[in-house]
């Protein structure tokens, strides 16, 4: 191999990596900017403190919109793998034509704007009373969070081989029981996975909870937004650095049971 073809890789890992940098860096902004002494956003800060950490922990308002949107998130995320779990072994059984428009109905959401569907479940739950209730943002949520959900334990579907079933059933098992001990274990990354998207999905939607939420069920995005209308302060960035580092916990969490599930799967086939 020349040695102009060894620079190849090299190149291209440094491209890619110049790349995400200047894609995440701007995110990570909030975390300096949080931990100015000022009562301004200044980026480097001049003199560093974690005075307004305090403050935001120290507020009731704010721990309330951050016990809120765990809520949300926990419910819109039981709601959305439940729900999402039959749909994928639903479409898994259909035939190939009515399988495609299945899919395309469950993605739907990621393609409709937010703000057509943040319009019409604002309607729908003033109609049936859920406005302004952990219950009903949690069910609005869980509208996005479903095709993440059908996705990924699609994905884990396909990788089940049908005969591992069909022995199950011929060894006289019930449904449940196939479920139970063949596929649940099958489809346990892609649940994962799909899980740690709802969850995510949830905790960071804004559109829909500002229509949804009212003042009963106010979310730290929803607190978040009403604060930098106002009075744009650097307890607006702890609440943004506290978003940011939920999300990257509970990614590299699911990164991690995904390569243990991934190594146990290696291991059983050797």
């Amino acid at each position: 191999m020349s040695r102009r073809s060894q620079g190849r890789p090299v190149l291209g890992e440094v491209a890619g990596g110049l790349v995400l940098a200047f894609l995440v860096m701007p995110i990570f902004a909030v975390v300096p900017a949080s931990m100015n002494d000022a009562s301004f956003i200044k980026i480097p800060p001049a003199v560093y403190s974690f005075r307004w950490y305090g403050q935001f922990f120290h507020d009731p308002s704010w721990i309330s919109a951050l016990a809120n949107s765990v809520e949300v998130a926990v419910l819109a995320t039981v709601f959305s793998v439940a729900i999402g779990t039959s749909a994928a072994l639903g479409i898994e059984r259909l035939p190939p034509a009515t399988r495609s428009l299945a899919v395309g109905l469950v993605l739907s959401p990621l393609i409709v704007p937010v703000i057509m569907i943040s319009i019409s479940l604002y309607y729908v739950t003033r109609t049936i009373g859920l406005y302004g209730t952990a219950a009903g943002l949690a069910l609005s949520h869980a509208l996005l969070c479903l095709p993440f959900v059908v996705l990924n334990v699609g994905v884990s579907l396909k990788r089940l081989d049908p005969n591992l079933v069909r022995a199950a059933e011929g060894l006289g098992a019930g449904p449940w029981r196939v479920f139970r001990t063949v596929t649940f274990p099958a489809i346990l990354p892609g649940l994962a996975g799909g899980a740690t998207f709802a969850f995510v999905t949830s905790f960071d939607e804004v559109v829909i909870s500002i229509f949804i939420a009212g003042y009963g069920a106010k979310t730290l995005p929803v607190k978040l937004w009403e604060q930098i209308r106002f009075e744009f302060t650097p307890v607006a960035a702890v609440a943004s650095t506290v978003i940011l580092a939920l999300t990257m916990v509970l990614f590299v969490l699911a990164r991690r049971a995904a390569a243990r599930n991934a190594a146990t799967a290696a291991a059983e086939d050797a």
